[in-house]
């Protein structure tokens, strides 16, 4: 007992070290640094924390410390990257031991970016420098949800998963099922509070945390409410169904009781209504594009239009698919053939990105007298391609996740909507 307590007491004093040598490296932490509360009565074998407290083993830290004192710092900021980018609330509904690998070859990669003496390692081994490429190929910002989709993607063998986990693996995740949405809610708070702090008054002390910058700048984004921005592509018309505010239950009421059972006024059988009538989505093919995410992506606006009562019964949506022409189009008019096409789906194309056909057929469509009352086009895409060099007589809205695309590519008359992955890629696993 006398032993785990003086090993308790000697890992506190080690963290609140590592703590204030963070502090002093990365004054724009100080809230987040401050966050945890530490703890040594669970039982861990290296630290662990459920988003309030940071459970430490202070024979591991010791151990860490004897080391190099640089050991401790970034197995600190590793597991405060964590709480802040908000891994452990994000595990429910995934693969758990995939994105348990997926944050922490995230979190390592910002910690290798760093350039601060005190997160120093001797060397990056080759193993983490051939993923780092292949990820920075694949991806601007290598985010958590970003890294697990591209691990899901490659299905590697179990020796290739574990070889990674070793390699990556710096704290315990064992608690992260515990998390509570108030502190999910409380640091992403603190990450906001960190990102104002680094762009503005502690500029100047964040130049060497540029990775952690990006992190949080996707983590903080403003959400774009799908949903709602659907809307603004219906129309006015009319649709089966009784008009409650149309009619007047005074003389219905009135001919029942004059003539017994004859009311004066049925029904009306017809309603107008707001839904979509003609939309287009297209779906850039090119190499950069999942099928999975394209597939997830149709099913989710799907679900939304239809849980939404937002289509009419008879519709007209076409899908386009085009990476730098036209490679497939299909036209669907109600529930059952778009069930049918996203039973059938597949991508079709996989070469450089070019926008300007999808537009071309559509102004031929409307040339020849098709897709009347057409609001608007969405269009799924990473941003990266040639766009018309003039605005079409529609709203034109580029789709693209978090971390993945690039929006300030897209031309001012152009409409962006970033979409969480978690949107994308949860719908995707519920086909």
């Amino acid at each position: 007992m006398a032993q785990s307590e003086a090993f308790a007491a000697v890992g506190r004093k080690i963290l609140t070290a590592a703590r204030n040598e963070l502090y002093l490296s990365l004054p724009f932490l100080d809230a987040a640094l401050g966050a945890l509360d530490l703890r040594d009565d669970y039982d861990t074998p290296s630290l662990a924390t459920e988003g309030a407290h940071l459970y430490y083993n202070g024979a591991y830290l010791a151990m860490q410390y004897e080391r190099g004192r640089s050991r401790v710092c970034r197995a600190y900021l590793h597991l405060l990257l964590h709480c802040m980018l908000r891994h452990p609330g994000k595990k429910h509904g995934r693969d758990g031991e995939l994105w348990d690998l997926a944050c922490d070859i995230a979190v390592e990669h910002v910690l290798d970016s760093l350039d601060y003496r005190c997160l120093d390692r001797p060397s990056v081994s080759v193993r983490r420098q051939n993923l780092y490429r292949r990820l920075a190929d694949e991806m601007p910002v290598p985010t958590a949800e970003a890294v697990y989709r591209a691990l899901r993607r490659d299905a590697l063998p179990v020796y290739d998963r574990a070889a990674l986990a070793k390699e990556f693996l710096a704290d315990d995740h064992a608690l992260w099922d515990r998390t509570r949405e108030e502190e999910n809610e409380r640091w992403q708070q603190l990450a906001e509070r960190t990102q104002t702090g680094m762009e503005t008054v502690l500029n100047d002390a964040a130049q060497g945390g540029q990775a952690v910058l990006e992190q949080l700048r996707v983590e903080t984004r403003e959400k774009t409410d799908y949903r709602a921005f659907l809307r603004r592509f219906a129309v006015l018309g009319e649709e089966m169904g009784v008009d409650p505010d149309a009619f007047d239950y005074g003389y219905y009421a009135y001919g029942l009781r004059q003539y017994g059972n004859l009311p004066l006024i049925e029904p009306l059988e017809t309603r107008e209504t707001r839904r979509v009538r003609t939309l287009v989505i297209a779906i850039d093919t090119s190499m950069s594009t999942s099928g999975d995410l394209v597939r997830g992506f149709l099913s989710y606006t799907y679900s939304i239009l239809q849980n939404t009562e937002s289509f009419f019964r008879r519709f007209d949506l076409r899908i386009l698919q085009c990476d730098d022409q036209l490679r497939a189009e299909r036209k669907i008019t109600n529930a059952r053939e778009m069930a049918d096409y996203m039973e059938h789906f597949e991508l079709i194309g996989q070469s450089a990105t070019d926008f300007r056909p999808v537009f071309q057929r559509v102004a031929a469509l409307q040339a020849a007298g098709e897709l009347t009352n057409l609001r608007g086009l969405l269009y799924f895409t990473d941003g990266l391609g040639v766009y018309p060099s003039r605005r079409p007589p529609f709203d034109t809205a580029f789709v693209m996740l978090a971390g993945q695309g690039f929006p300030e590519r897209v031309p001012p008359w152009g409409i962006r909507v970033v979409l969480d992955a978690d949107e994308i890629e949860l719908s995707g696993e519920r086909l």
